[in-house]
């Protein structure tokens, strides 16, 4: 199938809320009020630090398809969370019937990836954009977190695992991982891919993600036998 392509544009009228409300149709989760989206943004907002502009910490599709204009990139790392395949894809990277993997942060350990800093003309557009892509089904949990970059800390909004929500999955054994990510496809393009795409934007940053791309390679290895 072609992907759908969800852009800044394309999130911003809506199309990524019509794709994830065709789960909530099949009862798979439910989709968040605008209001609801709007209530945890707020939050967000009232604990927003003094100093500088609004940064977002990306680790897996917001790296290379942040969908929002954005005037910096570096490279940075936060403690106290890791990457990790946690949150169910039945729409997105998957099908219901054969449900994809897509990245989430969650407790422990340290991850790197990319702090983007949001044009300051447009911060609260930019950020209902990207709660319009995020915040929908309740699978992640918006907070504050340091980014530990060359140029210094960053404070900055990351996305984190809500580990009471039907889409959080409990630890799956390395084998079933690679195997879920080899096959499962759905309409914003293949689970695999999706891997492909989080290497090859943090290896542009010049951090080699060791971990990724051993997985990376089973799932390759997966779909040549």
């Amino acid at each position: 199938m072609t992907p759908h392509k969800m852009d800044r544009d394309a999130i911003s009228k809506g199309a990524f809320i019509d794709i994830m409300r065709e789960g909530e149709q099949l009862g798979l989760f439910t989709i968040a009020s605008k209001r609801e989206r709007r209530a945890t943004l707020n939050q967000i907002l009232e604990a927003r630090p003094k100093s500088g502009g609004i940064w977002v910490f990306g680790y897996g599709s917001l790296m290379w398809n942040p969908a929002m204009n954005v005037t910096d990139k570096r490279l940075g790392r936060v403690y106290g969370l890791h990457r990790c395949y946690r949150i169910s894809s039945p729409i997105g990277r998957g099908m219901p019937e054969n449900p994809g993997l897509t990245l989430c942060l969650d407790q422990g350990g340290s991850v790197t990836g990319m702090a983007l800093r949001l044009d300051r003309k447009s911060e609260e557009e930019e950020l209902s954009i990207l709660w319009d892509r995020e915040m929908i089904t309740g699978a992640y949990n918006a907070r504050w977190v340091t980014v530990m970059t060359e140029d210094g800390p960053v404070p900055a909004i990351t996305f984190v695992a809500n580990r009471d929500h039907p889409r959080y999955v409990d630890k799956q054994s390395d084998d079933k991982i690679v195997k879920t990510l080899a096959i499962a496809e759905g309409c914003l393009g293949t689970a695999h891919d999706y891997l492909k795409q989080t290497i090859c934007e943090l290896g542009k940053l010049g951090w080699h993600a060791t971990e990724l791309h051993a997985l990376e390679k089973r799932v390759s290895r997966y779909n040549q036998e």
